[in-house]
């Protein structure tokens, strides 16, 4: 009888745990997968551990994850949230930056001219993300068509005030941006630690973030209890428009030139794919910020893999894909359980 019950408890105690490892698994999806991913390249790949791989790799991710938490953002606010502008906003203010300090006041009053090339492009390319949100928000025009209009006419602005040409630069002091380093690591990648941090903070104590998901919850109950749903898409679609500038910024540093005819091109997919991946319901509701950099990282590691050992980069484009339907499918099924 006490072995029939010592038995029992065991099998208990296996179904509990196999319960809490699933359970881990569908709220840590994208942790796990980067582990595996950083195991395989770990064993596969020459020289993955040296410090300029870890260098190259969170060069070329910060961008994509500080959209992918801005996006994010947009998500979760709801009623189909999502800005395809962000690679055009990014473009224009990429091109701002380097204007302003080529310019004649910027070469006659060089740091005024750097503080405002950094100034400048974040402040237009808010500007973008709150026209989104007001779009979205006061006219209730659907997120798709209201961020195609930037999607379009910002990559032309920006082609325009370039006339379509490479800006290169060379000012230490800006490139800093993309090139610097903070005790070994990357500045951008200091950058977005710290805007992650702030914005998951953000999401999780303030008015703003039980507002937010109030309202990607359900918008109209959410306008019908008084929270103010305009402001928080404004908020929202605004700040997506910032990081989609910082993003910009990044970029034109770290290649020491602009290009309005390529930068920022497929961004609004990566940024997606990214918030996908992380965990970003596409219903709305919820807003894991820390989860959107972890899929950018994913994403960003799937693609140095098969990089690294020789598959070419349309086989990556698939994976990248690949990653996408399986984190709807997981989402769907989530939603169909509850």
């Amino acid at each position: 009888m006490i072995n029939q019950q010592i038995d029992k408890n065991e099998s208990s105690g296996s179904i509990a745990s196999s319960a809490k490892f699933k359970a881990l698994l569908k709220n840590n999806g994208a942790l796990v997968a980067l582990i595996v991913l950083l195991i395989i390249n770990a064993i596969f790949t020459p020289h993955f551990f040296a410090m300029q791989t870890f260098y190259i790799n969170m060069t070329q991710v910060a961008p994509i994850a500080i959209v992918a938490i801005g996006m994010c953002l947009v998500i979760a606010s709801g009623n189909g949230g999502i800005d395809i502008s962000v690679g055009s906003v990014l473009a224009l203010a990429g091109a701002l930056a380097p204007m302003v300090f080529m310019s004649e006041f910027g070469l006659n009053n060089p740091g005024i001219a750097i503080a405002l090339a950094i100034v400048l492009p974040l402040l237009v390319a808010t500007s973008c993300g709150l026209f989104n949100g007001f779009l979205v928000g006061h006219y209730r025009i659907q997120p798709m068509i209201a961020t195609l209009i930037l999607f379009i006419s910002g990559r032309g602005i920006a082609q325009l005030l370039t006339n379509g040409d490479i800006q290169t630069f060379n000012n230490d002091f800006f490139q800093y941006l993309g090139t610097g380093r903070l005790f070994g690591i990357p500045i951008q990648a200091v950058i977005l630690i710290i805007i992650a941090l702030f914005v998951s903070w953000i999401i999780k104590t303030s008015k703003f973030g039980r507002y937010l998901l109030a309202v990607g919850g359900n918008d109209k109950a959410a306008f019908l209890c008084g929270l103010p749903t305009f402001k928080v898409k404004l908020i929202a679609y605004g700040f997506c428009g910032f990081c989609a500038g910082m993003a910009g910024l990044f970029t034109t540093a770290m290649n020491s030139a602009s290009d309005a005819n390529t930068a920022g091109l497929l961004m609004e997919l990566d940024g997606i794919s990214a918030a996908v991946v992380g965990g970003t319901v596409m219903m709305g509701g919820k807003a894991p910020v820390i989860g959107a950099v972890i899929g950018a990282l994913v994403i960003q590691m799937m693609t140095y893999t098969l990089l690294a050992n020789g598959i070419s980069d349309s086989a990556a484009m698939i994976a990248k894909a690949a990653i996408i339907i399986g984190a709807i499918y997981l989402q769907l099924k989530n939603k169909q359980k509850h």
